[in-house]
């Protein structure tokens, strides 16, 4: 790829991420393998039953729309639409409450071209976070936001796009170098690389019913966040309790948007989202006044990612941006903090830490924030 086509590359991606801000830094080239490991086999956190007392589906948010008109019982498949309304632009929550929910709700909200599959399962065939945090006593929201997965009734008409951009996503991912039609996963990597999960992983990709741009351009963070904050107070209507919030890339901004519209979130556990507030933005003066403890977390191949990649580049800036948020929050009187997965011992973790092999090692040490700063 030539230069002047990488940097525009990496422009559509920060906007996709919704990045405020990312800077350039050199670092040496991490070596890649191509690892074939067999597929995963391992067990759930517990080999204990899990008891869930209540599951369920809903939909929070969203507006009606109205055609102009008289709709006509006798007339019903006239092309028009006359007079009729359409029930779009909600959020839809699958949700699961176990036989001893004795900790905080949690909502989780997804990235970019994902869904809550991502929170349910791993692309090994393991149980995801979902489960894990089930069995810690939380209950689960898992949200698909407005205009993804189950949640697709849409006012605006998008493009579902046919591109094959696999590698494109995999690349920016984080996983590796993908190299003479395979995967080369970075050296130490907890992506489950066998060709089995690979497919599983790729397969879980889905389109945006309402966006026209394959790089998420036309994102309506506005519109995710209003349909996150009504989750969020859906939950405390129904536990009586303020909900945690875990968001994943871009779903992070409408992580930090969500608090303008509700007073209920108990605290925000940010993986590696594609942004963090500005110290004069309405967020990061919505999180102080609601009083939010708010925690990111980084995983591997930033500091040590591939230089010639623009991905590399655009993560460490994205990551520089949580760290001056972090300090900002803490100077303001806000509680903050940033885990970089690598200098905590924990190696080896792509963008979706919460899929690799190493899973419930980084959910515990989610859990052990969640003890030590987030009040039930």
């Amino acid at each position: 790829m030539m230069m002047q086509q990488r940097l525009k590359l990496a422009a559509l991606v920060v906007l996709t991420l919704g990045t405020l801000s990312a800077c350039s830094t050199n670092t040496s080239s991490s070596k890649v393998t191509n690892s074939s490991s067999s597929q995963a086999k391992t067990t759930s956190s517990s080999s204990k039953v899990l008891q869930i007392a209540n599951q369920g589906l809903f939909s929070a948010g969203g507006t009606v729309t109205q055609s102009e008109g008289i709709f006509e019982p006798t007339d019903q498949w006239e092309e028009t639409g006359a007079g009729q309304t359409s029930h779009v632009d909600h959020a839809n929550v699958f949700y699961q409450v176990p036989q001893k929910a004795n900790e905080l709700p949690m909502v989780f909200l997804h990235g970019y071209g994902q869904s809550r599959m991502g929170w349910q399962t791993t692309p090994d065939g393991r149980a995801g976070w979902a489960n894990y945090f089930l069995r810690q006593g939380h209950s689960v929201y898992l949200v698909d936001q407005p205009h993804r997965g189950e949640a697709g009734q849409t006012s605006i008409a998008g493009d579902i796009s046919t591109k094959t951009l696999d590698q494109r996503w995999y690349t920016q991912f984080r996983i590796g170098r993908w190299a003479n039609g395979k995967s080369n996963v970075y050296q130490g990597s907890q992506f489950p690389n066998d060709e089995a999960s690979l497919n599983q992983f790729f397969r879980q990709m889905t389109p945006d019913t309402g966006m026209k741009s394959d790089m998420g351009e036309d994102f309506d963070n506005e519109l995710v966040a209003r349909d996150l904050a009504a989750t969020v107070d859906e939950v405390k209507q129904r536990t009586g309790k303020k909900a945690l919030v875990v968001t994943h890339s871009q779903g992070g901004g409408a992580g930090w948007t969500a608090a303008r519209y509700t007073d209920n979130i108990a605290g925000i556990i940010a993986i590696e989202p594609g942004n963090a507030p500005s110290e004069d933005s309405d967020e990061f003066k919505a999180l102080l006044a609601k009083k939010v403890p708010v925690t990111f977390y980084y995983g591997d191949y930033i500091d040590n990612g591939d230089e010639d990649i623009a991905a590399t580049a655009i993560w460490q800036g994205i990551r520089q941006n949580a760290s001056d948020f972090v300090k900002q929050y803490q100077q303001a009187g806000g509680k903050a903090t940033l885990v970089d997965l690598p200098k905590e011992g924990i190696k080896g973790n792509t963008h979706f830490m919460f899929q690799d092999k190493n899973s419930d090692t980084i959910a515990k040490h989610v859990e052990n924030w969640i003890a030590k700063n987030a009040a039930k």
